[in-house]
């Protein structure tokens, strides 16, 4: 037995190892020791073409712990583990993120996977082949997320290795889809089908997720990093709040592509445009060199200011753009922004993403699935898939909003998909709040949440829609903590996770959010209403706008702006 076997066996409910296990355990550390080239040995200096981060005189630990042993290369403590059915120490439990897996505790003491799905685009197949993996191996409870994600929770860590290995086999991965790495990139949902787009952004964004996905050097930044494409099309990516955002243009003639940088919503930031424009052809070599750019200058002393955004308020966007030349070694085409210099999609329907919507190719139809805040069942991923393949084009597409759409569905067959999806326990018909509404975990599943958002989100809507009309869509997201993840800054009403002074679940009220041309970060009115509390107060808030708006058009965030907090909250208190 290898002295490594042993030390495992020593621990407290280890003692019942097989003879099998022991004979794998003794061989695989056996391997480590003795194990062959990595990536990593192969370029003992360091990756060619790639910028090493600058050495800090402090690093955070977790900083440490990244260069005491880079996270990819953890696999094996994952399957040491694995075999025990053992919970991670804090350490690991850091390190096991860069392969897509998230130790709940104290929550449930179980894993979270997510995934990497470039621009939410999945086969029936790959659906399919997830709905099994989620019904073998969990508890059946998925999640569809604002970067059009999916993420899978309770996982035992006996059962990781084989989730890992099933979902590898799909196609899909969930390398590095945590911590410190490069997000799953996000893009228009109607890519390549959409009537009003400028461009299909998926080749450029498929590009930019294979190169993210296979250089180590994409593995070690000093924060989370979001990047979107947007094309143009009638459902958004929501792109001005990633880190890097890439919008389609018209320049001279052709399409190009702006980019703008420091997106943060949590930390009320909306990516600001840099002053240049990207030739199709060259725009995944700039975006791969920005992020070489923040892998070297990022801070990595802090947590608390280790986004971009914090960067860029000590670098100018000019000091930026010039880093990023010296990557590449050539310039970039400098195009200051005029008022005329974007062309924004105003979405002229409502909600879009969800219901029955023409696309560019003649007799096809793309249609938008509304699930109930995110959620969705394996017998309704099977039941989906089911539909993409018989009726579609073979492909689903996952968006921001945490809804499913379902591309290639010819006139004749709208219909008999309308009828399937309804029979399936979830709704293809746009609602102006149902529609809008949008929520991250909750702390049902999240440590960090002060709430149980989900829950309240279903809650609220089911109470609107029994109270009111609205002749407008709204967007009325629920996020649990300051992290944002369902961007409460950026919703006609955000509501914001707390707790009263009693210890009652709560929330803070925000109004006025939007994006893209209607960009703004929400102000907050009400402070820690339970929901009790909060329910008919966002029930008066909807119906003070209907009934005082200036004219039959003005939009909630266009009222709301007009009027300053004192007047809101007099306003929507009466």
């Amino acid at each position: 037995m290898s002295t490594e076997t042993a030390a495992l066996k020593a621990i407290p409910g280890n003692q019942s190892f097989t003879e099998e296990q022991n004979f794998y355990l003794d061989g695989f550390f056996a391997g480590v020791r003795e194990r062959a080239m990595v990536f990593a040995d192969l370029f003992p200096g360091g990756v060619p073409g790639a910028e090493a981060p600058a050495e800090e005189e402090e690093l955070t630990a977790e900083e440490r712990i990244k260069r005491e042993e880079h996270p990819l290369d953890s696999y094996y403590r994952l399957a040491a583990n694995a075999v025990g059915n053992k919970a991670p120490d804090r350490e690991d439990t850091f390190r096991f993120k860069w392969h897509g897996l998230f130790f709940l505790s104290p929550i449930k003491d179980s894993f979270m996977a997510r995934l990497r799905i470039p621009g939410g685009i999945l086969t029936s197949h790959q659906l399919r082949a997830l709905a099994s993996i989620a019904s073998d191996l969990t508890t059946g409870y998925v999640q569809v997320t604002t970067r059009a994600n999916f993420q899978i929770r309770l996982i035992q860590p006996k059962d990781t290795i084989e989730f890992l290995r099933r979902v590898q086999a799909t196609g899909l991965h969930s390398q590095g889809s945590g911590a410190d790495n490069i997000r799953n990139l996000t893009g228009n949902p109607t890519a390549g089908v959409d009537p009003v787009e400028l461009i299909d952004c998926t080749p450029y964004l498929r590009a930019v997720g294979d190169a993210i996905l296979h250089h180590r050097d994409f593995y070690n930044l000093p924060r989370k990093f979001n990047i979107a494409f947007d094309g143009g099309g009638l459902i958004g990516s929501v792109q001005d709040t990633n880190d890097i955002g890439i919008k389609a243009v018209k320049h001279k003639g052709a399409v190009a592509f702006r980019i703008a940088l420091g997106g943060a919503t949590g930390h009320k930031s909306f990516a600001r445009d840099c002053g240049i424009v990207v030739e199709p052809k060259d725009i995944v070599e700039v975006v791969l060199a920005m992020v070489r750019v923040f892998i070297k200058n990022g801070d990595r002393s802090t947590r608390k200011k280790a986004r971009l955004k914090h960067l860029l308020e000590t670098w100018s966007l000019e000091k930026y753009v010039a880093e990023t030349e010296a990557v590449l070694g050539r310039g970039i085409e400098k195009l200051p922004l005029a008022p005329d210099a974007l062309v924004w999609n105003d979405e002229t329907l409502p909600h879009s993403h969800i219901g029955v919507h023409p696309q560019k190719q003649k007799g096809l139809n793309y249609l938008g699935v509304a699930l109930p805040i995110g959620q969705i069942t394996p017998k309704q991923m099977i039941r989906l898939a089911d539909l993409a393949e018989n009726y579609g084009m073979g492909e689903l597409r996952l968006t921001v909003w945490q809804n499913i759409v379902i591309p290639g569905i010819a006139d004749a067959y709208v219909e008999t998909v309308k009828k399937a999806v309804s029979k399936a326990g979830l709704d293809w018909k746009q609602s102006n709040v149902a529609s809008g509404v949008i929520a991250c975990t909750g702390n049902r599943y999240c440590k960090f949440t002060a709430s149980d958002t989900k829950g309240h989100a279903a809650a609220l809507t089911k109470y609107l829609e029994k109270r009111l009309t609205l002749d407008q869509p709204v967007n009325i997201h629920f996020t649990g903590c300051p992290h944002s993840c369902a961007q409460h800054y950026m919703g006609d009403i955000g509501l914001l996770g707390a707790k009263t002074h009693d210890g009652e679940e709560a929330y803070h009220v925000f109004v006025g959010g939007g994006f893209g041309s209607k960009q703004a970060c929400g102000r907050q009115i009400f402070q820690a209403m339970t929901p009790d509390e909060l329910y008919p107060t966002v029930e008066r808030m909807l119906k003070t706008w209907i009934e005082k708006r200036g004219s039959a058009d003005e939009s909630f965030q266009s009222f709301v702006t007009r009027h300053d907090v004192n007047a809101l909250q007099v306003l929507f208190s009466e």
